[in-house]
């Protein structure tokens, strides 16, 4: 029997969709979506998204109901996963990160390690930079035992994209639980300023405004500065992240766009950063919701925090509540908001 979701639940985006069959896929459950992306301007399937779900089903070789863009229903079954090398191009400027996010759970376990090739846009608003899922993402998927490899060939900005990254994903038998619900001590703030198809001082002027933004506060950060001139149209862009001596990372990130100051850029990334260690908590807003969906395949007890309790979020943790056998729990603590929850511990 197929799970039915309502994709105007909560926040009502992407993310819904993008859970969902992610966990289909994975736990090789039907799943019917309805009204997605009702409360959009623009409702229905765009590009970025049918890009994940026919991805998804081809990893999957999955019967696909509503696969077309403006579409509002779909209804996806999965049969058997694959694995080895594929190419994925999204066409647009749409989000590389947000397919890798669809597709990291099921490749995870999937029967032999994957490699995948997605072209797209890598620096775009609403969506996390490749940048963060390369020095966020991984190392906290990497707590649970799960490696994912994010490599950088080409940057691709909003409007034309043409960015490509290389994905390698080492199947696991099954993921660990992490119970770190405080942040710990700062033993490393690093970062990176892009500037593509623009003047090098784009990128070195968002990289000082970073910098002198954390030095007031305290801390000294590495921010290394990338100009290229390989892309198909400019852009630039901040990414930040900060280690503790409890192997937590949390991030913070801003984009460049026209009329923008570079100085502008630089301390909105490191406002985010300091918001966020100012907290104590484990986990920034962005990665909280990413995280559950590992917490809850974990085995064992996962507990968490965020600094910020988010509708992604709530809309995530109610998503994967409907796939799996599991509660969540989210308790105050301090300036904190912990999330608990007991896992799985599911193994193909």
């Amino acid at each position: 029997m197929a799970v039915r979701i309502d994709g105007s639940y909560g926040e009502g985006g992407g993310q819904i969709l993008r859970t969902s069959i992610a966990l289909s896929a994975l736990l090789g459950r039907p799943v019917e979506i309805v009204n997605i992306r009702a409360k959009r301007a623009n409702p229905g399937l765009q590009p970025q998204h049918l890009t994940g779900v026919l991805a998804a089903a081809q990893l999957t070789d999955a019967e696909v109901e509503g696969a077309a863009k403006g579409s509002t229903r779909l209804f996806f079954k999965p049969k058997s996963p694959r694995c080895g090398t594929f190419d994925i191009d999204i066409g647009t400027a749409g989000s590389v990160s947000l397919v890798i996010q669809t597709l990291a759970p099921m490749l995870l376990f999937a029967p032999c390690p994957t490699q995948l090739v997605i072209t797209g846009g890598t620096d775009v608003a609403w969506a996390p930079p490749v940048d963060y899922m390369r020095h966020v993402f991984a190392p906290v998927i990497a707590r649970f035992g799960g490696r994912v490899e994010i490599e950088l060939i080409r940057r691709g900005h909003y409007p034309k994209g043409g960015g490509k990254v290389v994905v390698k994903v080492e199947p696991v038998k099954r993921l660990v639980a992490v119970d770190s619900p405080e942040f710990g001590r700062v033993v490393k703030i690093a970062g990176i300023s892009h500037a593509v198809n623009l003047p090098s001082h784009v990128a070195e002027r968002q990289a000082k405004a970073a910098r002198e933004v954390l030095a007031a506060l305290g801390y000294s950060a590495d921010v290394a500065v990338e100009t290229r001139s390989d892309g198909l149209g400019p852009g630039s862009g901040v990414v930040l992240w900060a280690v503790s001596d409890l192997g937590n990372v949390v991030g913070g990130d801003a984009l460049g766009e026209r009329g923008k100051p570079a100085e502008a850029v630089g301390r909105e990334a490191a406002e985010k950063l300091a918001a966020v260690l100012k907290t104590g908590a484990s986990l920034d807003p962005h990665m909280a919701d990413m995280a559950v969906v590992y917490m809850a395949l974990a085995e064992g007890r996962s507990r968490l925090s965020t600094s910020e309790v988010t509708t992604h979020l709530q809309t995530n943790i109610y998503i994967v509540e409907q796939f799996l056998p599991v509660k969540f729990r989210l308790e105050r603590a301090g300036a904190r908001h912990v999330i608990e929850v007991e896992g799985v511990g599911f193994s193909r």
